[in-house]
């Protein structure tokens, strides 16, 4: 069972959780709530007011050849996309990059639409890229994708092409590593008061209850004051933790962006 002092240290928000009271209303006979509705009430909260930044947690290489060695261009990137004329964020964009390696394949189904291969796709708030060459280590393990960039489809700097992905990314000169603690179900049973009288509890604990990660951040990140939890593009809600120091900063991942809880 969550307790205030444990989902308020995960990122939920006063706002989020008197969101849930009116949800559920008052009831003088006990109920089982969904603790989905909790967390979509978490999501419509944070969606409307939280700033968004590009972690990559699973890093692919990408280097473009044809960049100008080098060369560093900033970009004032929107903190919420819900108010595009508020504040933004500087993020560097360079030769060298990380990509989730889940926003990669080389044998790609028709509709995929992230990078392949031959194929483009958008470097969020940049440019356009085509995969040239996949290059692999001895055991043929993908190391680094060497790629190319159209410099005509710099937003507002030359004509709109358009393509189906979208992939967020991270500069590697500039990335910051960060410590994560993401947070599942603590039982893989929804209802525990349907425990067979002949099991444990015990024998309900969801092993992947707590998985601790790393994450590749953008550097504005790492000096973001809003005091609720960002907003992950493109993977979930993530608070700063009160374990962080000036050498470790940790985030506990709060809620995913959409939910794929399947209870037994």
């Amino acid at each position: 069972m969550p307790t205030l002092c444990g989902v308020r240290r995960r990122g939920y928000t006063p706002e989020a959780l008197k969101m849930f009271c009116d949800k559920i209303g008052v009831s003088k006979r006990d109920q089982l709530m969904d603790i989905q509705l909790l967390e979509w009430c978490v999501r419509q909260d944070l969606n409307a007011r939280s700033n968004r930044y590009m972690v990559v947690q699973d890093p692919l290489k990408v280097r473009l050849t044809n960049w100008p060695e080098g060369l560093v261009e900033w970009y004032d990137c929107p903190l919420n996309p819900a108010e595009p004329e508020g504040a933004t964020r500087r993020v560097p964009f360079t030769g060298e990059l990380w990509i989730d390696r889940a926003d990669f394949m080389e044998d790609a189904p028709n509709k995929f639409f992230r990078l392949k291969p031959g194929g483009e796709v958008r470097l969020k708030y940049t440019y356009i890229i085509k995969c040239e060459k996949v290059v692999k280590d001895a055991e043929g393990n993908i190391v680094e994708l060497e790629c190319t960039y159209d410099p005509s489809t710099k937003p507002g700097g030359g004509e709109w092409r358009s393509v189906k992905g979208t992939i967020h990314w991270v500069s590697c000169a500039h990335a910051r590593a960060i410590e994560l603690r993401n947070y599942d179900r603590l039982f893989t049973l929804a209802d525990m008061s349907q425990v067979p009288e002949d099991k444990d509890y015990k024998d309900f604990l969801n092993p992947e209850s707590l998985t601790l990660g790393t994450g590749l951040a953008e550097p504005a990140l790492l000096d973001d004051a809003s005091g609720i939890a960002v907003q992950f593009e493109r993977t979930g809600y993530y608070v700063k933790d009160k374990d962080s120091t000036t050498e470790k900063t940790v985030f506990n991942k709060t809620v995913s962006l959409k939910d794929s809880y399947k209870p037994e």
